[in-house]
This record gives C-alpha cells, structure tokens and sequence, in this order.
C-alpha cells in the first residue's frame, strides 16, 4: 500500500507574495459571503448529520476560538470534525503547514482552494472559521458570527453530554449580550487598534475599558455571565480576554490595566481556562504575534503597554460561587 506525504503549503513569505489583504479585504461586497446554515430536524439545503461536516479554524483568530471552543462543550467532537490552518499569512492567505498539520478532508494547501472549490476564481477575503460540506464538496458557511449558533442547536440529537450553550429561556438575553461584546470588546479591540486619529483613538479605548468595568461588575457575585449557567456568551467573552494581555492591548495601547487589574474577569477567565474546552483549543505561543506596527507619524499617540504574562494556573477561588460543573 503506498502512502503519500502530507501536502503542505510553502513557508509565508511576504517579500515574495506581498502581505495578506490588499486586494482581499478591501474588495466591495460582504466580507463573509458564504452564509449557509446547517439545520436540524433533516431539513434545509445543510441538514445536520454526523460525520459531513469539518471546520477549518485557526489558533490566532478570536471568532474561529470561539466555534472550536462551541463544538467541544456542545460534545460535538465525534460528529463534526475540525483542523488547524498555520498562524502565519501572506498574500495567499490561510495555509496548511507542518506546524498545525495538513489538510485531512481534501489535501488542500491553500484554504483559498476550498474557496475557489466553492466559486471558482473567488477573489475576496480568505477566512475562517470555515465550516466545508463533505458531501456537496463546498464551503456551507464562513459566516463567523452564526456559526456557533449553529452547531450549539442544530447537532443536539447527538450532543451527548454535551453543555446547551443557548438555552431557550435565555436565547433573546444570550443575542443581545452577544452584540453588546461583539460591539465593544471583539470588535472593539480591534477598531482601537486602526483609529486614525487622535479623538477617534481616546472614544474607542474608552469604549472597551468601559465594557471591562461593566463586566468586571457583572461578575462579582456571579460564576458565569448568566448566574450559574455557562452560556455561549461567555465563549465569546473569553476569547477577547485571553488574547488581552499578550495581543489586543500591547498592539493598540488600550489601557493602562492588564487583564490582572480587573479582579472578577481575571478569576473567571482562568476559572474557563480550567475547562478543558478552553484551555485545550487555546496557544498562548499563537498571540504573541509581530509588535505594533510603525505609524507614519500623523496618526494618534498610543500609550506603550508592553505584553503581560500571568498565570493561567493560578487558583481562581470562584468555587463558592453556585454554577454547573462542565
């Protein structure tokens, strides 16, 4: 029998092939245009099945986290499969190299092929986290903001053990907390970090230590955002706060205060760490990207935070707070 090597996709090279998103991200259209939903109940174009679908996800983004982390807890690990692009990106793009494994479903080494495999000659954004159909051989969704919800509701025939993230008598509270933290946290950071001015650069800093104040408050007598229920809104919380002290803040100047000056958000973010859905999907080695960028001398004046390391192992003594064991 013989045995191919895996394909594996060229070291990123942005002297050769330029850096990723000029003529991608700045195209008109939807950033996202593969919005597919996968269905329960055998209906729909994508219904749910065991075994059709994989995710194609990164260590370094938030959004794919957060559908790693969902597919874990909700105990989909059996049904729907997933793997790792590389950390790093040129103008191709997501690849598949060494260090997080090849391609297992088509070999690609490109994720721009899964694209081009879905629309042939696709010339937008290449992102994940991206779920593929097995069957149809086509991107359903790349559509970052819904697919956790997805698979959080649609697989739960066969969940298992598996936690309900979107509980039905929350769901409308879950939807309005999510767009609060999308808003001023998971976008937040990163609309810090490309303010072009002075003023725009102050309101938007304002904006996410202000949301850090409201939740640090939130969770002083509460285990999980919702009491003692961990929901999908604290996957999408989490993920903000465990890139905080090594990416989001040292790259756009946000605050003078690392994630361990907020006393309640840093004991829940390590009481998460501690789940093994958490921890395990996470590489503190993928945050520690490139420094700030130099500016050209006429944007705002950022204050220098330098990358925190803390203890993620450090007992978080939110034991006597009521919540459900995961």
């Amino acid at each position: 029998m013989t045995t191919h090597a895996p394909a594996y996709a060229s070291p990123a090279d942005v002297a050769a092939h330029g850096p990723y998103g000029p003529g991608r991200t700045d195209r008109p259209g939807p950033l996202y245009p593969f919005q597919g939903r996968i269905t329960a109940g055998g209906s729909g174009e994508y219904p749910a099945e065991p075994g059709r679908y994989h995710l194609y996800v990164s260590y370094t983004c938030p959004w794919a986290q957060r559908v790693a982390i969902v597919r874990d807890l909700a105990g989909l690990r059996d049904v729907v499969s997933l793997s790792y692009v590389d950390d790093d990106r040129d103008a191709r793009g997501w690849a598949f190299r060494e260090r997080r494994g090849p391609d297992p479903v088509n070999g690609f080494t490109l994720l721009s092929e899964a694209y081009d495999a879905t629309e042939p000659g696709y010339p937008g954004h290449i992102s994940v986290p991206v779920v593929w159909d097995r069957r149809t051989n086509r991107i359903v969704s790349n559509d970052y903001a819904v697919i956790p919800a997805d698979l959080g509701t649609a697989f739960a025939e066969w969940a298992g053990s598996g936690v309900d993230l979107y509980p039905a008598d929350l769901r409308d509270e879950i939807e309005a907390l999510d767009e609060e933290i999308a808003r001023d946290l998971s976008q937040g950071v990163n609309l810090v970090a490309r303010a072009s001015t002075q003023e725009e650069y102050e309101w938007r800093r304002e904006q996410v230590t202000g949301a850090l104040d409201r939740l640090d408050a939130r969770l002083a007598d509460r285990r999980y955002l919702f009491g003692d229920r961990l929901t999908e809104s604290d996957v999408q919380l989490w993920v903000v706060l465990v890139r905080f002290d090594l990416l989001h803040n040292p790259l756009a100047g946000i605050g003078e205060r690392p994630l361990t000056g907020y006393p309640n958000l840093w004991a829940y973010a390590r009481d998460l760490y501690g789940i093994p859905a958490f921890r395990e999907t996470t590489d503190f080695a993928a945050f520690r990207l490139p420094g700030r960028p130099a500016g050209s001398g006429d944007g705002p004046v950022r204050i220098e935070v330098a990358p925190h390391e803390a203890d993620w192992a450090e007992p978080h003594g939110r034991e006597a707070l009521a919540g459900e064991h995961v």
